[in-house]
């Protein structure tokens, strides 16, 4: 069996950073929420396929759509964090993060009823000082490493050691980190983890990359965002071109892409699970139900 790991990254569509010179957070209040709509269109997926996902959610969604939450943890799914306001861990100084990520795990632990134990950084966006603020405040993994370089905003860990499986490190022994898959095709090392290449790429193309990862790593993570399974979403003016085109490119395929992508998955052999699991598979004595911190506890209580 070949572990698949699904997730999803939780936003309206009016949050993404592609789209921060038209809507500031200051205005997200007066716009139209769709977020709900598009995440039960995954839900609906995923329960038609019968497959647990793995859910990285925004603390400011939540508070906004607390039976939402509700929603995908009935539906089994792991609940995780996103941080609250999908503001850029690296434009915050470390007590900015460090606040941040405890204020979005408290409303996502308030909401569901469950331990938060996951978190993905909004664009990637993350570094080795940032990872430790994490640990140190309870988190078990974190899934926000993408290598492909080329990105503006992606995180730049450097070298973290020798992986446990690849793409799977564990971070000073408190932590883990589960990379983002990208396939190497000559000097290019092109991510085949989903967002918008999964829209970019010929989608023959991209199951091809995915079946190549999944034969040099034995595992495969994708990742989607919610707003990506809307495709009526407002079309906006003044982002820019090019973000225009990495932002609106091909919606309307990704729900036959993604139903075409799970087929395949199954054909190979596919065990669907929450990252969650699959850590916790690969690393069974790894104390992903330990006690938190007394810094961590501390700190949300203060919060």
């Amino acid at each position: 069996m070949i572990p698949c790991l699904l997730t999803f990254d939780v936003e309206d569509w009016f949050q993404v950073e592609n789209l921060r010179a038209v809507f500031s957070p200051a205005c997200w209040e007066t716009i139209p929420r769709r977020v709900a709509e598009s995440t039960r269109v995954i839900l609906r997926l995923l329960a038609e396929s019968e497959i647990r996902s793995t859910f990285f959610i925004l603390g400011w969604v939540a508070e906004r759509e607390p039976e939402l939450v509700r929603e995908i943890a009935k539906g089994g799914h792991e609940i995780a964090s996103h941080g609250y306001g999908h503001v850029l861990p690296m434009q915050l100084t470390p007590v900015q993060f460090r606040d941040d990520v405890i204020r979005a795990r408290k409303v996502l632990e308030d909401v569901s009823g469950r331990e938060i134990v996951g978190y993905r950084a909004p664009s990637f966006s993350i570094d080795r000082e940032r990872l430790a603020i994490l640990a140190g405040c309870g988190f078990r993994y974190d899934s926000s490493r993408h290598p492909f370089s080329i990105h503006d905003r992606y995180a730049r860990l450097g070298n973290l050691g020798p992986p446990v499986v690849p793409g799977l490190y564990r971070l000073d022994g408190r932590m883990v980190e589960l990379e983002l898959p990208v396939e190497r095709m000559g000097v290019l090392a092109l991510p085949v983890s989903g967002g918008g290449y999964f829209r970019l790429y010929p989608a023959a193309l991209f199951r091809k990359l995915v079946s190549r990862a999944i034969a040099h790593r034995g595992y495969y993570v994708m990742y989607l965002h919610s707003w990506e399974f809307d495709p009526a979403q407002p079309r906006v003016h003044g982002a820019g071109l090019a973000r225009s085109v990495r932002h609106y490119i091909n919606l309307s395929r990704t729900l036959s892409r993604m139903r075409e992508l799970i087929a395949m998955l199954k054909r190979q052999g596919a065990c669907f699970a929450t990252a969650r699991e699959f850590i916790e598979g690969v690393l069974p004595s790894e104390a992903m139900l330990r006690e938190r911190a007394p810094c961590a506890e501390s700190s949300a209580s203060s919060a």
